[in-house]
Formats: C-alpha cells, structure tokens, sequence
C-alpha cells in the first residue's frame, strides 16, 4: 500500500450542484461565482455550454452583468465526456444554460461526479410556459445541493420566478433578451398570461 499519496488516503468524491431559476436571476452570475471561487482554490476547472448559445459570445459563459469566462460550445451533452478520460486532473466541471441540453445530460453529470468531479449547473427550470423544463427536474432530483434563485417582478417588485415571454414566437427554445422576457412574480404571470 501506498501510504504517502493523498489519493489513496482520501479518495477524490464528486458531486451534483443544480442553480435554477427564471432568466435575470443571477443563475450565470452565481455558477460563475463559485467557478472562480474554485480557481482561487487552485482546483482545475472546465466549463461548457450549449454550442446554441451565441447571445454574448460564441466561446464564453457571460452573465447579464458582463461577467464573464472562458466555455467550450458542445452541441450536445455527450460531447462533454470527450473532454474526460479516468485519467482526467479536472476537479470541477461548469455547465451553463442546461435547459438547452437534452435528457442525455443528466447521465453526463451522473458519469463526472462519479469519477469524482464536481459539477455545477445552471439553467433554466421552467420554460415561458411555465412548464418544467429539459433536463432540469431530473438533475434538480439526482443533485446533492440545489439553489434556486429568483429575479425581481418587473410588475410589482415581488420575487419572480417565471419567465415570461412578451414576444410572439411558440417555439420553446428562442433566445433573447429583455427585449423579448421579463421576470414575473406568480400573480403577475397568471394575470399576464390569463
């Protein structure tokens, strides 16, 4: 046995954090926060998002108060695990506007916190409708930690918690900005889509 290494002593455990909440929550903001806080820790850090999501940059996670790092655009959830090998130095993995992956991405969070990885996510659990939304009440489920942050009404000032689209489009996936949602309290989102 190999007493002096610090591996085998203590052995590398993962685990799940899930930031949700509705858009102009701070959800960006908060998985940044806790990337950088893990870089300050000298732990190496990758961080992902959906290829889809050009809004601000085409190879950065920004947040809607300009913070920004450096993400790889995958296409889809499983491209991630090209990244990793067992063999892989990575302590913690961000992954940004998760509602855009498919359910694939749940088994793709599961695989690196089970190779003893960290893995933050943030997106979006609930769609303009309402509804829950792509993978996220499954990885809100199979997470061990879950922050949901909430936006202001921008009605009545209340906390918001929906996001609702003003702009005609049915489609489910359509980004934007304030020019087409704005966050609404639960009162204000019955009324405005009542």
């Amino acid at each position: 046995m190999n007493t002096e290494n610090p591996e085998f002593l203590m052995p590398r455990r993962g685990w799940i954090e899930v930031v949700c909440g509705s858009m102009f929550s701070g959800k960006t903001e908060e998985l940044i926060r806790r990337i950088n806080r893990a870089k300050i820790a000298k732990q190496t850090v990758e961080i992902f998002k959906p290829a889809v999501d050009t809004r601000y940059a085409d190879e950065e996670v920004v947040s809607h108060d300009d913070r920004a790092v450096k993400s790889t655009p995958v296409d889809a959830a499983e491209s991630i695990l090209l990244y990793f090998s067992d063999e892989t130095n990575v302590n913690v993995v961000g992954i940004d506007e998760a509602q855009f992956f498919g359910e694939e991405l749940v088994d793709v969070c599961t695989t690196l916190a089970n190779r003893g990885i960290r893995v933050i996510i943030a997106g979006l659990d609930m769609d303009y409708l309402g509804q829950p939304f792509g993978p996220m009440p499954k990885l809100m489920a199979v997470a061990e930690y879950v922050t949901k942050v909430h936006a202001i009404c921008m009605q009545c000032g209340n906390p918001a918690q929906f996001s609702h689209r003003f702009a005609k489009n049915d489609k489910l996936v359509m980004l934007g900005e304030t020019e087409s949602y704005q966050p609404l309290c639960r009162v204000c989102y019955n009324k405005a889509t009542g």
